[in-house]
């Protein structure tokens, strides 16, 4: 199984490396779509190899840490190259896995800047060799971040990510995309150097960064004021990746210019980034740190998740000229503020709620971009105001299944029991609700009321985007004649995220199964 581990991490980066080889062909046509066919099959076989890895997984274990390889890689730091997954990490190296092959096949025919034939005017786009090579680098640090065990390894994988990212807004997105990307990889950057200064302080009083000797150790050794600094750098820097409000203010931006591929891995992975290191890295290493801090983690989450709910209501106003995309991302601050809330509880509860809405939120919102992408693909914008008009977007009359799968994944996104939505936000409540010793009741049952008005709030600015891009009169005038309802390639990457939107929702046992022995392992110490 560890051999597997590797070479899913492998794999993406010989594959990022054979795009600087001259090996495509001298015709640049061809060589982009060789190019590009290459993404795909390289990205599939990591899946693959995601599914042999979840197959292979003791799920009567999920606590222990499994497909572990360990070897010694700077001996003067005590550095080492250790890596491993167990039920807390597992769903979130599948839900990368998925998510980067589907967005390699919506690639394949849909390269950003391109025609929906993936064509495109000559001199409009770099090449598709350079764009299939960041995003197998991105692929790579995506995994590893979920898959290492060292904090300086942690850090390593943390930056890779940034990079790839940032070209891939600079140079495949559109409208302000030049100030997007130089905010996105300020902001991160920032974030990851006040991180670094964290995992070094825990570092030189532990004596080690291995992050299992310092989960074993849950603290002890590390006095309470180191814990405290260490806590408070560490939840500052990944804050700014998970976004936690007031630090979200570059992810709006980013949204709305990214690429349609580049807002799917954005949201579906790399905001779980920040929020995946707060349960690996705060709760089992600092314990006192983290439960000092909590009650200020909590209350940015509830203000988050509100704030985040009322920007979303004000965009989706007729005349407020909202763009759909940069709804969804506002949407985004809400949803992780859930997440947040539901760590900042303490509690197996809450944090079990934090882990299944981090799935959820990647598998919703990745539909949510990729139908939204489709849309501005077809009206070459995704003004809320223009898609609309005075009568609505009639998208169930103009393109029923495209309509249709916004409203699903709308509505998933709102909570709807029956959907993944529903358990992970209901469970970070519960967590709030009853906190872990130690934590003002009273604070986070407060908490748990602004989060209660921010799911009402979510409700209903999801319901008038589906009722202004939805319904309507299609025999009205449109932006554009002849709309293209589902194409096969946006129902080959799409369908995957509805169906797993609906199974997670029915069958939460799947996810809370793995998760729940692994988080009393973290919490506890043991």
């Amino acid at each position: 199984m560890n051999a597997v581990l590797i070479a899913l991490l492998v794999l993406p980066l010989l594959g990022a490396a054979l795009t600087l080889a001259p090996v495509f062909g001298p015709e640049p046509a061809a060589a982009d779509r060789r190019a590009l066919r290459l993404n795909s099959v390289v990205t599939g076989a990591v899946f693959l190899l995601t599914v042999a890895l979840a197959a292979g997984f003791d799920h009567d274990e999920p606590a222990r840490m499994q497909a572990t390889t360990d070897v010694s890689w700077i001996p003067a730091l005590n550095v080492r190259l250790h890596f491993g997954v167990d039920g807390v990490s597992l769903p979130l190296i599948v839900l990368t896995a998925l998510l980067t092959f589907l967005c390699a096949l919506y690639s394949e025919k849909r390269l950003p800047g391109g025609d929906a034939r993936g064509g495109t005017p000559e001199g409009h786009r770099p090449s598709a060799k350079a764009f299939v090579g960041l995003f197998l680098l991105l692929e790579v640090g995506m995994l590893a971040t979920f898959a290492v065990l060292d904090l300086l390894l942690f850090f390593l994988a943390f930056e890779i990510v940034l990079i790839p990212m940032y070209f891939l807004i600079a140079r495949w997105g559109s409208g302000a995309k030049a100030p997007a990307a130089n905010r996105f990889i300020l902001y991160t950057l920032l974030g990851s150097a006040v991180m670094l200064l964290g995992f070094l302080l825990i570092g030189s009083k532990a004596g080690t960064f291995d992050m299992q000797a310092l989960a074993a150790a849950h603290g002890s050794g590390l006095s309470h004021t180191t814990q405290v600094i260490a806590a408070l750098a560490i939840m500052v820097g990944l804050a700014v990746k998970a976004p936690a409000w007031p630090l979200h203010s570059w992810l709006p931006d980013a949204h709305t210019a990214a690429p349609t591929v580049g807002s799917v891995l954005l949201a579906g992975v790399l905001l779980k980034m920040g929020t995946y290191g707060l349960v690996r890295v705060l709760l089992p290493v600092v314990p006192d740190g983290t439960a000092t801090l909590a009650p200020y983690l909590g209350a940015f989450a509830a203000v988050g998740i509100v704030y985040g709910s009322l920007a979303c209501l004000a965009l989706a106003r007729p005349g407020a000229k909202g763009d759909l995309k940069r709804l969804i991302a506002y949407s985004s601050v809400g949803h992780m503020g859930f997440v947040l809330l539901g760590i900042a509880s303490l509690t197996p509860v809450g944090v079990n709620g934090a882990l299944f809405a981090n799935i959820a939120h990647g598998l919703i919102t990745g539909l949510l971009f990729f139908v939204v992408g489709a849309l501005k693909d077809r009206y070459g914008t995704a003004d809320l105001d223009t898609l609309a008009g005075a009568t609505g977007a009639a998208l169930y009359g103009r393109a029923p299944r495209i309509g249709a799968l916004l409203a699903f994944a709308a509505v998933a996104s709102l909570g709807l029991p029956g959907l993944a939505g529903f358990w992970g936000e209901l469970l970070a409540m519960f967590g709030a609700f009853d906190p872990a010793d130690g934590l003002s009741r009273p604070a986070f049952v407060t908490y748990m009321v602004l989060a209660g008005l921010g799911t009402l709030l979510t409700a209903a600015y999801l319901l008038i985007v589906v009722k202004r891009v939805c319904m309507g009169d299609p025999k009205q005038p449109a932006p554009v004649d002849g709309l293209a309802d589902l194409r096969p390639y946006e129902a080959v990457s799409w369908t995957p995220l509805a169906a797993l939107t609906l199974l997670a929702g029915l069958w939460p046992a799947l996810l809370l199964g793995l998760s729940d022995p692994a988080v009393k392992h973290l919490l506890g110490g043991g």
